[in-house]
Formats: structure tokens, sequence, C-alpha cells
């Protein structure tokens, strides 16, 4: 399995932007879909996932209300829809999924995809 993140890029606060992850070697109907992301000298930290139905979703704090986790399985892709970005958001977004359908525990995810820089201006 691997996933392929795209859609990063260089906003200013207020902005939107939209991730994608799409999945290769797998299906993702069979997959919990997160995202993750990590800013300079701090640690990876979870942002959203979803189940593998997309039907149950789970935010970190930071992001809820702003930032929306979605899945199209037919494309075999993930979405990570964010609004209002803040300084605070610049990081390296990672995507990943997880074996376990209905797994939203940030330790349940196995594939990662090689991460997308967002960089909000203030």
């Amino acid at each position: 399995v691997q996933l392929q993140a795209s859609g990063g890029g260089l906003v200013q606060a207020g902005d939107s932007l939209r991730l994608s992850c799409t999945l290769s070697g797998g299906t993702l109907s069979s997959y919990a879909a997160g995202w993750f992301r990590q800013a300079p000298g701090k640690e990876r930290e979870f942002v959203a996932a979803t189940i593998w139905s997309g039907t149950r979703k789970s935010y970190a704090d930071s992001v809820k209300g702003r930032f929306t986790v979605s899945k199209d399985n037919d494309k075999n892709t993930h979405y990570l829809q964010m609004t209002s970005l803040e300084p605070e958001d610049t990081a390296v977004y990672y995507c990943a999924a997880s074996s376990h359908p209905y797994g939203l525990g940030p330790h349940q995810f196995d594939y990662w995809g090689q991460g997308t820089q967002v960089t909000v201006s203030s």
C-alpha cells in the first residue's frame, strides 16, 4: 500500500486549502484514513481521521470547526479541507491509512504518505 499526498502550498491567514491523498496497492474502503502534521521543532501530531465508511470522524481540538476530513472510496482518495487557516497550522502534513477499518486512534495508522508542506503567512 502506498499513499501520495498533494495540495499543500503557501497561503495567507484566513485562506482555505484542500489536501488530497490517493491510495494505491489496495482499496481505501478497507482502511480508516487520517491526517497528521509536524511543525518545525515539534513532534508529529494527530489532526483528523475517519473510519472506512467516512461516517465517523475524529479531530484534534486545535482544528475542530475549521478542518474537515472526508474520503471517496470510489476514487481511493481521502481529503482534508482546511478553512480559516492560521500561522500555527504551518507544518508538513502527512496522510495515513489504518488497516483497522474502525481505527481512529493515532497509534493505529500503519501506512504513511510522504508529506506535503502547508505554510500559512500572517
